[in-house]
């Protein structure tokens, strides 16, 4: 009896010893198969200029380093790319397109203009800048979609500039069916709180306040 006992306990050993290296190749196989399924990371192009490179914070801290953070924790398969660019212009942001397009972009958020305004540009130069970016991205590629970031200038530049200035983006998101953030800084503009001490660029804590502005119109979209 007891020598019976001890070969089926032999034989239970033997079986189990066998089974759990195939258990563990299919565990293995699964995940791989899981990662495969998703694929690569669906690309969220951030073009602008020092406010979405974030200057005088850490680049992690401006708002698409914020979205990055969000799309995360909420487990998508998005990777944010930061094409920010401090002093960038319509014009310079045109010039540079170029760089940014050899891989295609899910989404595409523009920000740009802002220098513009402050340099008192013409706004017939601008807004045909910022319709010829997007129409190039969408020449290339059809299928992205596009969120242009509105703006807004102080009031120095004069009532009648700052009023076509800011009517300038919601008719450039008709002309080219495109999502439009109606104003990028809103409730963050003119605030010194959230603002560095130049009066222009968000702090951390305004660039949250961005974030969640951008976040309202991104969400759906992705």
């Amino acid at each position: 009896m007891i020598r019976k006992i001890s070969i089926l306990l032999t034989l239970t050993i033997s079986i189990f010893s066998c089974s759990s290296p195939k258990e563990e190749k299919s565990t293995e196989a699964t995940t791989a198969q899981e990662v495969k399924e998703e694929g690569p990371k669906k690309l969220i192009l951030f073009y602008g200029n020092s406010l979405t490179a974030g200057y005088g914070i850490e680049a992690e801290d401006a708002f698409p380093g914020l979205v990055q953070h969000a799309i995360d924790s909420l487990g998508m398969n998005y990777k944010v790319i930061n094409a920010g660019l401090s002093g960038d212009t319509s014009a310079s942001g045109l010039t540079r397109l170029d760089w940014f397009l050899e891989e295609e972009p899910a989404i595409f958020v523009l920000e740009l203009g802002a220098n513009d305004g402050l340099r008192g540009i013409t706004l017939s130069e601008t807004k045909s800048n910022l319709k010829a970016i997007i129409q190039k991205v969408r020449q290339k590629f059809p299928d992205t979609v596009i969120l242009l970031a509105g703006m807004q200038i102080p009031p120095n530049m004069g009532p009648e500039y700052i009023k076509e200035f800011q009517e300038m983006y919601p008719a450039i998101a008709q002309e080219e069916n495109v999502h439009l953030i109606p104003f990028l800084l809103e409730g963050v503009a003119g605030n010194a709180d959230l603002n560095l001490p130049d009066g222009i660029h968000p702090t951390e804590e305004g660039h949250r306040i961005v974030f969640e502005t951008v976040w309202e119109h991104l969400k759906d979209l992705i």
